[in-house]
């Protein structure tokens, strides 16, 4: 007998056909935002519970604004905890981040929060998420939901085998600021140091190897291009709070630019 159907997840095609997502970040607390993001083509877009400004009674209408494309929205929840893992995926989400991971133990948590009986303790209730991925979602959920945990301490480097070892986790996701404060480095993206670089690198080439998802935050696409490389096929690159700053920024200067040209133009005596 066949199983009603669900939504497939585009992610989980792109990454088994061998192809690498790229990912967009909000941060921005807004509907308008996150349907503009998505429509500009992202192949998945993470609503960011965690360090963004956005809250629980704003995810909703984002991920419904992310729904009317073919972006596939994933959340990066505010920390391993029951609860509100399961109203992330109840609200819609086809991939969930969790930040601080750093023992098998807390995967297994992650993945008994995240998924229905028998490989979890999920509660039944996808409020939205049944609307989104379809009738067959309590069937399949469990299989197509993606799980991503953050390697990002000295705890998950040393623990990392164990941690691609557990059951049900899917992907593992790099957030190289905190992983470059674990190591005694200052935070930032496009990380050059050789010490976090050798991290990241193993981490993915680890991940790669145990059949999982290698995912990374990136500021700029060359070095998401680097990232995919080396074997990560979960790009982010940037977030939309640095686009609108960036894009302000650059605006403002061509801006500033034309006046001083139109201000010179227009000085007494020009050309005598």
């Amino acid at each position: 007998m066949s199983q009603p159907p669900i939504r497939p997840n585009r992610l989980s095609a792109i990454t088994a056909a061998g192809g690498a997502a790229v990912n967009g970040w909000l941060a921005i607390p807004s509907v308008l935002s996150a349907e503009v993001m998505a429509h500009a083509g992202w192949d998945s877009l993470t609503v960011d519970m965690q360090n963004g400004m956005i809250d629980y009674d704003a995810l909703g209408p984002m991920l419904a604004a992310i729904s009317t494309t073919e972006t596939v929205p994933v959340v990066r929840a505010p920390w391993l905890e029951p609860g509100i893992l399961g109203k992330i995926l109840d609200a819609g989400a086809y991939g969930v981040i969790c930040p601080m991971i750093e023992t098998a133990a807390d995967v297994e948590a992650f993945v008994s929060a995240t998924a229905y009986p028998p490989l979890g303790r999920r509660s039944f209730g996808p409020i939205r998420a049944s609307l989104y991925g379809g009738s067959g979602y309590f069937s399949q959920a469990n299989e197509t939901i993606l799980r991503f945990a953050m390697i990002e301490t000295a705890g998950a480097l040393a623990n990392l085998d164990a941690i691609l070892a557990v059951p049900g986790l899917d992907a593992v996701y790099v957030g190289p600021s905190d992983l470059s404060l674990a190591l005694g480095r200052p935070p930032t993206f496009d990380q050059e140091d050789p010490k976090v670089l050798e991290a990241i690198l193993e981490i993915g080439r680890k991940t790669r190897a145990a059949g999982k998802i290698a995912g990374i935050h990136n500021g700029y696409p060359p070095y998401a291009r680097r990232m995919i490389a080396a074997g990560y096929n979960f790009v982010t690159v940037g977030t939309d709070t640095m686009f609108l700053a960036g894009g302000a920024r650059a605006m403002l200067a061509e801006m500033r630019e034309g006046q001083k040209t139109a201000a010179a133009d227009e000085a007494p005596g020009r050309g005598y």
